[in-house]
């Protein structure tokens, strides 16, 4: 028991000896009035891939598919998180059938008055690959992805959204992509349909 009146009386002295004892209810307005994942949907995509500079030389353009989630952060502005998977084809004579691509982005679309409905989008960006190859021949062209390589970029994305229903959307994207590859960066051009239902 004395311990519990303890604690009472220490806790009656900090909420008196505070500077506003009442702050707790501007946190509480403050929670209230935050929009921070008021809105949350998920999404799927798909397009086509051009592999761009010394890359278009290595690997055909190829169809991708993804998936993804998108969430209110701020008034403008929704974090979002994707992944995509794309099997590229080799453009040059080697052991290689294919290479297998995986994507993973965290970013955010900024909703900008002026431009509206087109949607900025931009972030980070994960790529793991994997050749198809019986051969671990690290010499020839593409040798080296048949161990998985491992890369990180970034992107920039214009959205267009052209149709809504509900809780249902429809539009378009073009994304840009750039990769720290060795031993020259690695840029890739997409373009693509995206459909996506809001969830609340």
């Amino acid at each position: 028991m004395k311990k519990i009146i303890t604690l009472l009386a220490l806790s009656l002295v900090s909420l008196l000896h505070a500077e506003d004892p009442l702050q707790f209810r501007n946190d509480s307005a403050a929670v209230a009035n935050d929009i921070s994942f008021s809105h949350f949907a998920v999404f799927l995509e798909g397009g086509e891939i051009y592999p761009m500079g010394d890359l278009m030389d290595a690997v055909k353009n190829a169809l991708y598919g993804g998936v993804g989630i998108r969430y209110t952060y701020w008034d403008n502005v929704d974090g979002v998180v994707m992944f995509q998977y794309t099997y590229f084809k080799p453009n040059v004579d080697t052991d290689i059938d294919g290479v297998h691509q995986f994507m993973g982005r965290v970013g955010a679309d900024w909703k900008w008055k002026p431009i509206h409905p087109v949607v900025l989008g931009g972030g980070f960006t994960c790529s793991w690959t994997h050749a198809d190859s019986e051969d671990e021949n690290w010499s020839k062209p593409g040798g080296t992805l048949t161990d998985n390589e491992t890369e990180f970029g970034w992107y920039a994305r214009v959205s267009l959204p052209v149709f809504k229903y509900k809780e249902y959307s429809l539009g378009f994207n073009v994304m840009w992509e750039h990769l720290w590859t060795l031993p020259e960066s690695s840029n890739m051009l997409s373009a693509g349909i995206t459909f996506e239902r809001s969830i609340w």
